[in-house]
């Protein structure tokens, strides 16, 4: 196992570490039947995994505009442009972090890569956002009442594997998880407004049919 610096179009390296010997461990075929640019972005990712010299210029080269512009999307309206850069940055840790982690489960029979880039960087912008909105008080002048907490686990709904599409799925988890409005999802996805709600009632009708049973 060797170490490697990959640097981004930005300011910062990143430091990872790829596996030139070990075979490429991807959750998807090496070969799918598509026309549509997907069989070229799978290949990209696998030479990232394999650790291959030139595979981080070559995907920083094709992707980088992409991550660019969906932080930029989120961050410039907020008054926060001098961010954009630190946060496109933060994504290209985030893809690089633990051995390739994310890229690993990138499926492309789901989504093209810049569409699931496109969500990779518009939730690190929205997480950026949060934290950086976030108030802030002296915890010395708190009362002990209002620091105290009581556990509570969060309740979760276990959707069986296969009931809704992976497009229901990934509309659901945007308009949820991410809390987008319907226009934004729209964008993202380069669908009609009119699409996510469709899909949005498929999904919820499903969901309410089964728990209903």
């Amino acid at each position: 196992m060797t170490a490697a610096t990959l640097t981004s179009p930005w300011t910062a390296t990143v430091p990872v570490r790829t596996r030139q010997d070990a075979p490429v461990k991807v959750s998807t075929p090496v070969r799918m039947a598509r026309t549509d640019g997907r069989e070229d972005d799978l290949a990209c990712v696998e030479a990232l995994i394999a650790g291959r010299q030139d595979a981080w210029q070559d995907f920083v080269a094709r992707y980088a505009r992409v991550i660019y512009a969906a932080v930029q999307r989120r961050l410039v309206p907020a008054g926060r442009a001098s961010e954009v850069e630190d946060v496109a940055q933060d994504v290209f840790v985030k893809l690089c972090s633990r051995d390739f982690h994310l890229l690993r489960n990138y499926d492309p029979a789901r989504a093209k890569l810049t569409t699931w880039l496109t969500v990779i960087a518009t939730s690190s912008s929205i997480d950026h956002l949060r934290r950086q909105s976030a108030p802030t008080s002296d915890i010395e002048a708190l009362p002990e009442s209002i620091l105290a907490v009581t556990p509570r686990m969060p309740e979760r709904i276990k959707v069986p594997a296969g009931l809704l599409s992976p497009r229901q799925t990934l509309v659901l988890h945007l308009l949820y998880g991410k809390e987008l409005e319907v226009a934004e999802a729209a964008e993202l996805l380069d669908v009609d407004p009119q699409t996510i709600r469709s899909t949005h009632h498929k999904a919820l009708t499903k969901l309410r049919n089964h728990f209903q049973e």
